[in-house]
């Protein structure tokens, strides 16, 4: 049972002879827990599947913006909003964080505090205590994070499982099965370097706080994964 990666766009510059694509960084994560992955492209103009012949699906991040309203991402948008009728299990990262609320009505823009480039501690809030995909979780955790758009206002109906210092909705669960995260459970180090030095910014790489490989984000993945195989 493969779980479907919806890849939003292109790997800049050099990055895919350095590390890779975005797909593939899913696919080597998924890897590490033997679960098998296919990968659609919608900005390729590849078409969606059928909602119900998906088993589960992950969004990834881009360097595209959610606020741009592309044909291609609009449509991802609609095709998101039928799996959660169907309630298939989703998770978004990043671009597919925000697009995620922006399907199902929340507001997504320029953060006013900045945007965050580097590692930084995500703390979770009560509703994710009970939550099975942070079994085992601490309280607080570095993660990955490289965006400059965020989710301003959660969608309705909508449980915020974890903030940062300049975002509020760093996690957010949308169902019994449907979560979305700011951050990048599928980044290493190495990656999270790479596109640093993809996209220095005005003071320069050494300026973004880059941690060693933390283990949670990537568990967070994994634990989905196992989420859809109990479903299915």
């Amino acid at each position: 049972m493969a779980i479907l990666i919806v890849e939003t766009g292109e790997t800049p510059g050099k990055m895919p002879e350095k590390c890779g694509t975005i797909a593939q960084w899913f696919e080597n994560a998924l890897d590490e827990i033997g679960k098998k992955a296919e990968t659609v492209r919608p900005y390729r103009g590849e078409a969606l599947p059928v909602a119900t012949s998906v088993a589960g699906a992950i969004i990834t991040g881009s360097w595209s913006m959610v606020t741009d309203r592309e044909d291609w991402s609009e449509k991802t948008a609609e095709w998101i909003r039928e799996l959660l009728f169907f309630d298939i299990p989703v998770f978004g990262v990043c671009y597919g964080h925000q697009l995620m609320a922006h399907a199902l009505g929340g507001l997504v823009g320029d953060n006013p505090e900045g945007g965050e480039k580097g590692a930084f501690t995500v703390s979770l809030t009560g509703k994710a205590a009970k939550n099975p995909l942070f079994d085992g979780f601490p309280d607080r955790f570095p993660a990955y994070l490289f965006h400059q758009q965020s989710v301003l206002e959660p969608p309705k109906n909508c449980d915020i499982l974890g903030t940062s210092e300049k975002d509020a909705c760093q996690i957010l669960r949308y169902g019994p099965s449907a979560f979305s995260v700011q951050f990048h459970p599928e980044f290493t180090a190495d990656i999270l370097k790479a596109a640093c030095l993809e996209n220095p910014g005005e003071n320069g790489f050494e300026n973004y706080p880059i941690a060693e490989n933390t283990p949670w984000p990537r568990r967070l993945l994994h634990n989905f994964c196992r989420i859809v195989e109990d479903i299915g």
